[in-house]
């Protein structure tokens, strides 16, 4: 049977990237998104191998459990998790008037869903390891956390990702005993789609001016590290944050 992996916003710009990438390495995905069933794109995956779509929206934990347990109804499983969705201020405002709803909004969908969400799932594995009679030193899950480059700068819609970033150790070392491996990948702002102003409001440099590497292949390289990272390759790693940004965080030269 083959592996499964549940991916938060796997319906459009990098997590869609993921959710190709991981079909093509034979991992049946379940997509977790808000907007209803794309139908067509649905069916053009499917062209490639098995594909659960789940319309719902990661913010709110009371919600999980039915969302985890779809999955498992469906295949019996969850070996991955990528925690890929995430939003910005909507409308963006000033620190001093931006309104209650907006930041809980933000927080909702940047940190307190991806947090539960792990929490969830991560349970849901080491239950499988139960059910599986596999060894308690084998590894028997992943997690990767996609966050932004500009996690580390000063804007309103990062308030929530520098503890995304924490949340990612937290977890590490937490589900490292277990055999669960945690990771974070951050990718350039400018890789995402409708970013070019956060990243501006961010101060962030873009990737047009000054990176030391062409950007050109940074939305298959994105979806290439968590298919590295996944593959269980990487045993000895947990924890760690993996840059795809051109090289934009690396010192001046």
């Amino acid at each position: 049977m083959s592996k499964v992996a549940l991916v938060t916003g796997g319906n459009r710009g990098i997590g869609l990237g993921i959710t190709r990438r991981l079909l093509a390495d034979g991992y049946s995905v379940a997509i977790l998104a808000t907007r209803p069933e794309p139908t067509e794109l649905i069916d053009d995956l499917r062209q490639t191998g098995q594909v659960l779509y789940v319309q719902g929206s990661v913010s709110e934990p009371s919600d999980h459990a039915s969302y985890v347990d779809t999955v498992l109804d469906a295949w019996g499983r969850i070996d991955v998790l990528v925690n890929n969705a995430g939003v910005a201020p909507s409308p963006r405002a000033d620190r001093l008037q931006v309104s209650k709803d907006s930041v809980d909004r933000v927080k909702g969908i940047n940190l307190r869903g991806p947090y539960f969400l792990t929490q969830r799932v991560a349970n849901a594995m080491i239950e499988q390891r139960r059910d599986d009679g596999a060894a308690t030193d084998s590894p028997i899950g992943t997690i990767v956390n996609v966050s932004p480059l500009a996690a580390r700068s000063v804007a309103t819609s990062r308030g929530a990702r520098p503890g995304a970033s924490m949340a990612t150790q937290l977890f590490a070392a937490r589900l490292a005993p277990a055999g669960i491996a945690v990771y974070e990948v951050r990718p350039s702002a400018t890789a995402a789609e409708a970013s070019a102003s956060a990243a501006h409001d961010a101060g962030e440099p873009s990737v047009d001016g000054g990176a030391p590497v062409s950007d050109e292949g940074m939305s298959p390289d994105i979806a290439t590290a968590v298919s590295a990272l996944v593959s269980g390759q990487t045993s000895c790693v947990t924890g760690e944050i993996f840059h795809i940004d051109a090289g934009i965080h690396a010192p001046p030269r």
